[in-house]
């Protein structure tokens, strides 16, 4: 049997071109297809992936606000946050406790004023589901629930004490959830029908920190010693004969793994009556472990989606379309390790949680070179951050902007590659089959000599997109990009155009930001003389460029 399936391979099998832009899209079936105007829906080709919104890839230039900050008094802090970033799409939470205030009695206002100023404020929604499990606890359900502990159970350790985490083997609390989420994703479909929302997340972070590996109620011990779900044995390719009791077929593993399955059936259920009512992508996030040296169960969060039990979850829980990972680590090669674990030919790479501050947001480009549909760093509001924290960001979502539509299509057609800077890192080159792109980090002079190998502090980012044989998208920052032909041939720049910036006035409610399926590249100037007789060099000025060739 196999638990972790095989990663996706950095290099993209290019794909036939999406004629128009990516509109030729809108000739595949979608979902609630009607007057122009899809439901947003994942598709998945070749162990390529895209979120596709209006009819077309879309790229997910998210900003997480803080947890409490979804309220209608915080709302005014959140908003200009998220202008200056230029992000595209809003993550912002949906309280279970606000949202069902009295049992079957539920309160659509809050969800309806954040709807209505995200369209304001020309940004799409992902509204994040605080339900039965937040960061491995049940801290939001409401209070009706909170006063029923014999209905709304906490986890119960080996040694008999409680766990400050939701046991996932409550009837009476699972069947409030799906009757709660049922409801939100009801009320969307009725009230959102321009899909500002366009993707949900089921729960945060759900499963157990620490105190206990899973749960050890009476409940939970008769499901341990039942046979293994066959389902869960045939999505492992078990062969006949190795079934058995949680102990007996996984052995040492048998707690971790029966718990993850455990938590995945319960929110897998509330995720099905959920897209029973209206089928929009959903997700989970996921608390890590160490990608690359994990220590024993216990000693991070399990029950949730970590890189070891994915197969599980997806086994558990199908209604869920992407598994996507919190990542907090600052060490780089483990941010990559992880975005290998979940960057799989089955699921769609989503960065849903992050740091973004300082050298973190390069890595921005770490994931969009894996592929990633989206990317989206944590607390990016005015409620506890500054408008110098979320620079860095900004810089990142400014440089995209004007080709976000282009870098979706692209990516699922396997012609975007990306780069972040590593410490010491003086080249990186990019294979495009005629032409090398060549990444320098710290820009070079007028003669590009005499350059120290990289930045002071590994900032540089850089993504080069293939739009034609000779024709690409370029966008960077603290670098200098250039292109060599294979041919061997000289390089020559037949024209270099800049990106206007966007318009980042708010408009009608009518409007949003973003969803055009067609280009947004709208011409500033020609670049030429001293802009690219050395190369095309990025500061920390926004800049994004289409590049088209020859060779003499």
């Amino acid at each position: 049997m196999k638990l972790e399936m095989t990663k996706c391979c950095q290099g993209r099998l290019a794909l036939p071109a999406l004629a128009g832009l990516g509109l030729a899209l809108l000739g595949r079936p979608t979902p609630m297809q009607g007057a122009g105007n899809p439901l947003p829906h994942v598709i998945n080709e070749n162990g390529h992936h895209a979120l596709i919104v209006d009819g077309a890839p879309y790229l997910i230039l998210g900003a997480q606000c803080h947890n409490s900050s979804a309220w209608p008094g915080l709302l005014p802090k959140v908003w200009p946050a998220i202008d200056a970033l230029h992000a595209n799409t809003l993550e912002i939470p949906v309280y279970w406790e606000q949202f069902e205030p009295e049992s079957g009695k539920f309160d659509t206002s809050i969800v309806d004023l954040i709807v209505t100023e995200a369209r304001e404020h020309h940004v799409r929604l992902i509204l994040l589901w605080f339900g039965t499990w937040k960061n491995g606890s049940p801290h939001y359900l409401p209070l009706w629930a909170k006063s029923r502990p014999d209905l709304f159970p906490r986890m119960m350790a080996r040694d008999g004490r409680r766990v400050d985490s939701p046991s996932p083997f409550a009837p009476a609390a699972l069947q409030s959830d799906m009757s709660a989420f049922s409801a939100l994703m009801r009320h969307l479909k009725a009230a959102d029908r321009l899909h500002t929302v366009i993707m949900v997340q089921v729960e945060n972070e759900p499963g157990t920190w620490g105190g206990s590996v899973r749960d050890y109620s009476p409940e939970a011990e008769k499901a341990f010693a039942a046979p293994v779900p066959g389902e869960l044995l045939r999505a492992l390719d078990a062969k006949s004969g190795t079934g058995g009791n949680w102990q007996a077929v996984f052995g040492t593993n048998a707690d971790e793994f029966f718990h993850a399955w455990s938590v995945a059936h319960f929110i897998g259920q509330v995720a099905a009556a959920g897209k029973a009512q209206y089928p929009l992508p959903l997700y989970v996030n996921a608390a890590l472990r160490d990608p690359v040296t994990p220590g024993p169960a216990g000693t991070y969060e399990t029950g949730g989606a970590t890189d070891n039990v994915l197969d599980i979850w997806k086994a558990a829980a199908p209604a869920i379309d992407i598994l996507a990972p919190d990542i907090y680590q600052n060490d780089s090669a483990k941010y990559r390790a992880v975005l290998e674990h979940y960057a799989r030919p089955d699921n769609p790479l989503f960065v849903p949680e992050t740091g973004g501050n300082g050298n973190g947001a390069r890595m921005c480009f770490a994931a969009l070179g894996r592929g990633a549909i989206g990317w989206s760093p944590f607390g990016l509001d005015y409620t506890r951050t500054t408008e110098e924290a979320l620079a860095p960001v900004g810089l990142n979502y400014r440089m995209l902007e004007p080709i976000m539509r282009e870098v979706a299509r692209l990516n699922f057609e396997g012609k975007v590659q990306a780069v972040e800077e590593e410490a010491g890192q003086g080249t990186e080159t990019l294979d495009f089959g005629a032409w090398r792109a060549i990444i320098g980090f710290a820009a070079s002079g007028r003669d590009g000599r005499g350059n120290a190998p990289g930045n002071a502090t590994p900032i540089g980012r850089a993504l080069v997109a293939q739009i034609a044989a000779n024709q690409f998208f370029v966008t960077g920052a603290y670098c200098k990009i250039d292109f060599k032909a294979a041919s061997g041939g000289q390089r020559d720049f037949l024209r270099v155009e800049e990106a206007a910036p966007l318009d980042r006035t708010p408009h009608s409610a009518n409007s949003q930001k973003g969803t055009k399926a067609a280009s947004a590249f709208r011409f500033l100037r020609i670049w030429n003389g001293d802009e690219t007789d050395w190369g095309l060099n990025f500061g920390s000025t926004p800049q994004t460029l289409r590049v088209t060739l020859g060779s003499y």
